[in-house]
């Protein structure tokens, strides 16, 4: 038996690679984008801590002691 349906372009084969291999690298790109996009929005909200002597290891309150600037 032969096989007589050998397409060389078809989805099973290299253009399916590359339309393969082309969307993995969008995507990659993509996410990179909005975490380097994330990381920017946090570097410009700087914040500092208020009463840093005063945060107990149990039962804190975060919110009292964090102060982010805007």
């Amino acid at each position: 038996m032969e096989n007589s349906n050998r397409c060389v372009f078809s989805l099973s084969g290299v253009s399916g690679m590359l339309i393969a291999t082309v969307l993995l690298l969008s995507i990659l790109a993509g996410l990179t984008i909005w975490g380097l996009k994330a990381q920017q929005d946090v570097m410009q909200k700087p914040y500092k801590l208020e009463k840093a002597e005063q945060i107990k290891m149990f039962d804190s309150k975060r919110e009292e002691h964090i102060i982010i600037k805007e």
